[in-house]
């Protein structure tokens, strides 16, 4: 029994030591843990102060090369001056236009149709025009009733125009009219040496020219302007952006083009009768009276002549400044 009860308090004692001592490991792994958290957000602020320094360097990296990239930009060699270098002259040798066969799908052959019916399709627009000659662009907004179509000629856009403006169709009276010509120039203070020709390889610097004329009067003589019509908007938009900014000359003088967006007016068709409406009122008060010379002493024959005395000022002033203009050009 005195073994036993020996080997019993032995085995008590061991297992209470054991214990004890797992206990204290316990503590000890929980203070060393609490030590090292110190270190480890020292490590984590590190880290992280690491990373932002790699992202600085990155963004100090994308500037460098975004800058660089800009600066070869610039390096590179201007392409319109690059083309100039091929036109440095003599200019007396250019290719004469005459005979040439005129491009085809301009937008000087391009129809705007207006007023169409909404119930109209893709197929019964393109039909309307097919009789006319071969069809490139055809758009067509049936909700709001318009399109657009171009035709290979001018004359077949000018038949096509004549045959259908003013017809009905689904109970409308269509319109049909040239559409404005977006990518058209006025070239103003042109010398009167220079040509169709040398006038569009002038501008062709810009981009792809359609047609380039100069404007001349009934004898035949130069008036000092002309037209460039492009290819495509972004090439008119160039030429006038380079004009405009800087200093284009065409010959030996030091004369600048003045470059400037096209007018368009409808010098042909006019303003046909058929295009009033005879109930506005406006129209109906100022049809009362038909045409009429003024009766000399009355009131509209005193008020029309302050019409004209301003009309003859204003052209003695406009005359005034072209002379004191052509005076400063010869100084």
């Amino acid at each position: 029994h005195e073994e036993n009860l020996n080997a019993i308090l032995t085995n008590f004692l061991n297992r209470t030591i054991n214990k004890k001592n797992m206990a204290e490991n316990v503590k000890m792994e929980e203070y060393g843990h609490q030590e090292n958290k110190p270190d480890m957000r020292e490590n984590r602020r590190n880290n992280n102060r690491g990373e932002r320094m790699d992202n600085r360097r990155d963004n100090r990296g994308n500037a460098g090369r975004a800058q660089n990239n800009e600066n070869n930009q610039w390096a590179r060699k201007d392409f319109v001056k690059e083309k100039l270098e091929f036109m440095s002259g003599p200019t007396t040798n250019l290719t004469s236009k005459e005979g040439v066969s005129a491009k085809k799908f301009t937008g000087r052959c391009r129809l705007f149709v207006g007023n169409l019916p909404t119930s109209i399709t893709d197929e019964e627009f393109r039909k309307m025009f097919e009789q006319f000659g071969e069809l490139g662009e055809v758009f067509l907004h049936k909700q709001k009733g318009f399109g657009f179509v171009n035709l290979d000629t001018r004359q077949n856009a000018e038949n096509a125009k004549a045959a259908l403006d003013f017809t009905m169709k689904d109970g409308r009276q269509l319109r049909v009219r040239f559409a404005t010509h977006g990518a058209a120039l006025k070239i103003k203070n042109l010398s009167p040496w220079i040509s169709n020709e040398l006038l569009e390889a002038a501008f062709s610097v810009f981009g792809d020219v359609e047609r380039a004329v100069v404007i001349v009067d009934d004898r035949g003589r130069p008036v000092g302007e002309g037209i460039v019509e492009y290819t495509r908007k972004q090439s008119a938009q160039l030429a006038l952006k380079r004009c405009t900014e800087g200093c284009y000359l065409l010959t030996s003088s030091p004369r600048p083009v003045v470059v400037e967006p096209l007018e368009h007016r409808d010098e042909e068709d006019g303003l046909p009768e058929k295009n009033f409406q005879k109930s506005n009122k406006q129209y109906l008060k100022e049809r009362e009276i038909g045409p009429r010379l003024a009766e000399p002493g009355t009131f509209e024959f005193e008020f029309a002549n302050r019409w004209k005395r301003l009309y003859e000022l204003e052209q003695q002033k406009r005359e005034h400044l072209e002379k004191e203009i052509e005076e400063g050009r010869r100084a």
